[in-house]
């Protein structure tokens, strides 16, 4: 069993149900808390919680078996829409073989190449790349933006959808024709346009010649991820291939990491964050931002600070507890956003009065130290805020290795069956005339 405390809050964050229902699972005696020498903090033992099913799969997690995934031999992949690499390194420590990585933005082309000068980098618009000249690619992905279509009937078909950048991710499908192919986006992919957006994705891939494995959100904070990030895959394997395809989605990690493994030496690093660059609040933000607690926002300050901070939103209900909002080393990072200054969604530090720094920033989305970002400030803060944690990528980068071992060995044991045997001469044709 693994001994050791969570927080309300993060609890909550596991069983994807409101710090409410905690509570007043709490006050019915379903859980067993205690109260740390935190004031006011609410901890309750791992191991008292083993009746979850969440937990109870966190505990039972085959992940120590899944890091031992390796490839049966160079799979190739090809990347679109690659960012600053948060997917690409991800799959490059699955062991995949980067064959090239598109992507329009100078700036996150430059930190690509900076730290990669051997991966081949197609930086531009994605509509001129001409996707007919790699062949025997064993896999495509990319996190392709959520867009609405022009809807003239109820379904669309791969035409239908020209103009939007699925499309062109559709067309590097058709043209390349992968074994596998992965798309990731945000969660409100699932309810985009009453659902109708992700009705005519599944309707295109299914065109395309391709059987999609049914869309699923993984959260961040169960694959080493200290953050409170969510995204949802979509995997596609070429119908040829579907007979011969196992896949089975990561294992969670047995433990969810927190901001004080990102920041701190510990678990997921061999030192403190290094010092770095980052945004800096006016005088008076900072003053006001001074009298917020770890884990707290705009509701935790008093009410004439309430009102100065807030103007015109304070009158106009609802949480905001993005606003003002300081993090806490006990629990996971809030979802990162392209700007930790926004006054939309705060991300200040959990004990200095300032937002988070490029270095701070990048721990909590698992790069790498020595993964150096290009382009001014604002520019390495959006290429690090709109990434796929990497460790995230890397998880289900297993899982993608793992598929296309299975789609190699029963490739390989069906052809050696329907091999044609040497018939073994019989007597009387082995004599001599």
């Amino acid at each position: 069993m693994y001994n050791y405390q969570v927080t309300e809050e993060l609890l909550a964050d596991i069983l994807s149900v409101s710090k409410a229902t905690v509570a007043k699972w709490k006050i019915n005696g379903k859980l067993k808390h205690l109260t740390s020498n935190r004031v006011g903090l609410n901890y309750y033992n791992f191991n008292d919680l083993v009746h979850f099913p969440q937990i109870r799969k966190m505990f039972e997690s085959k992940w120590e078996q899944e890091l031992h995934v390796i490839p049966l031999r160079k799979y190739k992949s090809i990347e679109l829409f690659a960012g600053a690499g948060g997917l690409a390194i991800g799959l490059e420590k699955a062991k995949f073989n980067a064959v090239a990585l598109n992507e329009i933005d100078a700036n996150a082309c430059e930190t690509l190449r900076r730290n990669r000068p051997d991966w081949n980098v197609l930086e531009g618009d994605i509509k001129n790349v001409d996707f007919k000249q790699f062949n025997n690619i064993d896999f495509l992905s990319g996190g392709f933006p959520c867009q609405a279509f022009s809807y003239a009937g109820n379904k669309l078909g791969f035409e239908d959808t020209r103009g939007t950048l699925f499309f062109e991710f559709a067309r590097a499908i058709k043209e390349i024709r992968p074994k596998v192919f992965m798309g990731e986006n945000v969660r409100g992919l699932l309810s985009h346009e009453k659902g109708k957006t992700l009705e005519a994705i599944k309707s295109v891939i299914k065109e395309l010649g391709y059987t999609l494995i049914e869309p699923k959100v993984l959260k961040a904070i169960f694959h080493q991820v200290p953050q409170k990030r969510e995204r949802l895959f979509l995997i596609g394997i070429r119908n040829d291939l579907v007979k011969f395809s196992e896949f089975k989605w990561p294992d969670p990690y047995h433990k969810v990491l927190t901001l004080r493994d990102a920041l701190k030496v510990g678990e997921l690093y061999d030192s403190d964050v290094p010092d770095s660059n980052g945004q800096v609040y006016p005088e008076r933000k900072r003053e006001i931002l001074s009298k917020v607690p770890p884990g707290g926002c705009w509701k935790n300050l008093p009410d004439d600070l309430q009102r100065e901070y807030m103007q015109s939103s304070y009158f106009m209900g609802g949480g905001k507890t993005g606003m003002a909002r300081r993090l806490s080393w006990d629990n996971p990072s809030l979802t990162l956003t392209c700007s930790p200054a926004q006054k939309q969604t705060e991300r200040c530090h959990p004990e200095e009065t300032r937002p988070l720094t490029i270095r701070e920033y990048a721990r909590i989305q698992t790069f790498p130290d020595d993964w150096k970002f290009a382009g001014s400030i604002s520019s390495q803060y959006k290429q690090i805020g709109n990434a796929v944690p990497v460790n995230l990528a890397y998880s289900v980068g297993r899982s993608i290795i793992a598929l296309l071992n299975s789609i190699e060995q029963k490739i390989e044991k069906e052809n050696c069956f329907s091999k044609p045997q040497m018939e073994e001469p019989s007597i009387q044709s082995s004599l001599p005339l």
